[in-house]
């Protein structure tokens, strides 16, 4: 018989604030020199503080940011060169 390692399971709050946020990756210099300048991703801002994140370019892609906004900065915003603009209050 197979056996499956265990997976661990992270469980998320229940919602408890405002409900989705929308917002849009803004690059204001482009590092890397991938992704260039300008809106370079669209986001929404899950009531949980979970991020969906798609990309847009050449190959988009959607990512998911279950640590929320400051993970997401941690590893996209480059230093500074990238913000949030929120298209909802």
């Amino acid at each position: 018989m197979t056996s499956f390692p265990t997976t661990r399971r992270r469980q998320l709050s229940r919602a408890t604030r405002n409900p989705p946020r929308r917002f849009h990756l803004v690059r204001h210099v482009d590092i890397s020199g991938v992704s260039g300048t300008g809106i370079v991703a669209e986001g929404v801002e899950w009531s949980d503080s979970t991020v969906t994140l798609r990309w847009t370019g050449d190959y988009p892609t959607t990512t998911v940011w279950q640590d929320g906004i400051p993970a997401l900065l941690a590893v996209h915003g480059h230093q500074g060169a990238t913000a949030i603009h929120w298209l909802d209050p």
